[in-house]
């Protein structure tokens, strides 16, 4: 017999648990323990109680028993904790400093990446593809927003699980793994795809120009790049919140903003590449176009029957589109307002800084929305706990200066938006990046709209994140991509109206053109 339940034995020879008796009333549908007497003697009870558990432990007929052999359960009370069962996962017990420690360090990552992929944005938008086929960049925020549809969504379904235990064991984590790997890949194709025809009409609404190869390489180079974006980034996560959770590290700090430390770069390097690839066949479009886009559109059949196969994943496959779907047409319009920007060589600078805001408020905004989910499935199922879920919006001071720990950490995370944009900000000009000198108004100007661009995210985090629980809607596949996309567009449209202003007031220093 194990020796975890030993302290129970110890209260029934004290006299301050059952008395052990040999009886069959212990219990309804408890056999009789046929010769106990053997084993009995003027000092013998100690022997009767061990012989007692251990058979009943054999035959799991004591739900505190077996409760207690795993390790979960007090050894105080033996009738309450039959009576309760297994006591709920407490609410995680963090300070601000600590919150602040586990996120700072993949807030910076997760920043430098966005940096690196705003040099990247920087040169590209001068490659003949770009210049000749310019709804391309219309698809930058929109596939670059597949890692707040997609991956971090994924990262904050999986940091959920793992804080409420269901990958403790090989089996469960091996079924989350193939059915959220699937998945993705299975919305990560679509996306792509109805993503690209999103570039398309918001290029040919504008223009009235209608280009048929141009449209098929928009849609080969976005389903290509959702695709090996999704894959890469997807096994990056897996590995993240597994090493987290063995290091004891709390998975919902540090998924999603790794998520993104190396999504834009790698999936706008991605694109970059294949789209320029592609370009340079353009010979043979109505044959090389047509063929990337079939072998992947072929491949959607393995992924839903692999898909199918986890529950959870299974229902996010049938109900799960409509956010990833509207968050990509959200992203898109984001995209448009780059377009019809960076077009303009008066606002070229601008590039460079593009990915950089709207990757920080993404992150922030996502680690906030992870962080609620996880605290509302603590206290039970979406849908149940309507407490948890307001009715009305909830007031800024509700959101930002209430003690209780989601307001500590949306404070926290405000706080990084000034510092962290102040290092990226000097990263960016030691390396020389853009056609924009940094002088004090641009300074105020570009902080200006990222403050403002997270403080909105997060209030809008704490309000959605709440109505969704309210709704029975899963926080974790429903808030991220909604809320990712609005940092998408909000930083976009704050970013292009600060370099409209400044180009209005005739800021010469700032030289936001070539």
């Amino acid at each position: 017999m194990s020796s975890k339940p030993e302290p129970k034995d110890v209260h029934q020879l004290n006299g301050t648990g059952p008395t052990a008796s040999p009886c069959p009333s212990d219990g309804p549908g408890r056999e009789p323990l046929a010769g106990t007497s053997e084993f009995l003697g003027p000092d013998g009870a100690g022997v009767e109680v061990v012989v007692i558990e251990s058979r009943a432990n054999a035959k799991g007929v004591r739900e505190e028993d077996a409760l207690l052999e795993n390790g979960s359960q007090s050894n105080e009370s033996d009738d309450v904790s039959t009576d309760r069962g297994p006591a709920p996962p407490s609410p995680l017990k963090e300070t601000s400093f600590s919150i602040g420690l586990q996120v700072l360090f993949p807030f910076l990552l997760a920043g430098f990446g966005t940096v690196a992929a705003g040099m990247v944005l920087d040169i590209v938008q001068h490659w003949e593809v770009f210049q000749k086929v310019t709804e391309v960049f219309i698809l930058v925020p929109a596939l670059l927003g597949l890692k707040g549809n997609l991956e971090m969504t994924l990262a904050s379904r999986l940091s959920t699980a793992a804080n409420i235990g269901h990958m403790d064991t090989p089996k469960e984590l091996w079924r989350l793994i193939t059915g959220n790997m699937a998945l993705i890949q299975v919305q990560a194709t679509v996306v792509g795809f109805l993503a690209s025809i999103a570039a398309v009409v918001f290029g040919w609404i504008p223009d009235g120009h209608f280009s048929i190869p141009h449209a098929f390489l928009l849609c080969a180079s976005s389903v290509a790049t959702a695709f090996i974006a999704s894959l890469v980034l997807g096994m990056i996560m897996i590995g993240v919140i597994i090493g987290s959770r063995k290091i004891g590290i709390n998975p919902d700090n540090v998924a999603t903003p790794i998520a993104a430390s190396l999504g834009d770069l790698i999936t706008l390097a991605l694109l970059s590449g294949i789209s320029w690839g592609l370009y340079l066949e353009q010979d043979v479009w109505q044959y090389i176009y047509p063929l990337v886009c079939a072998f992947f559109v072929a491949l959607l059949p393995v992924w839903v029957v692999l898909a199918r196969r986890s529950p959870a994943t299974r229902e996010v496959l049938c109900s799960g589109w409509e956010p990833v779907i509207i968050a990509m047409a959200i992203s898109s319009v984001g995209g448009l307002i780059l377009d019809k920007t960076v077009s303009d060589p008066n606002f070229a600078g601008m590039a460079v800084f593009t990915p950089v805001i709207n990757g920080v408020g993404g992150n922030l905004v996502a680690v906030q929305a992870s962080r609620i989910s996880t605290f509302l499935h603590m206290n039970g199922m979406p849908g149940e706990n309507s407490g948890q879920a307001p009715r009305r919006c909830p007031s800024p001071c509700t959101t930002f200066f209430s003690p209780d720990v989601n307001s500590r950490s949306a404070r926290v995370l405000f706080l990084l938006v000034a510092p962290g944009h102040l290092v990226f900000l000097y990263t960016i000009s030691c390396m020389q990046g853009g056609h924009t000198t940094l002088t004090l108004i641009f300074i105020v100007f570009y902080m200006t709209a990222a403050l403002l661009q997270v403080l909105i995210l997060l209030y809008i985090a704490d309000w959605m994140v709440h109505w969704m629980w309210g709704r029975g809607l899963d926080p974790d596949n429903f808030s991220i991509p909604y809320l990712t996309a609005l940092g998408d567009l909000l930083g976009t449209g704050l970013l292009a109206l600060s370099f409209h202003v400044l180009w209005l007031i005739g800021d010469r220093d700032t030289d936001v053109g070539d």
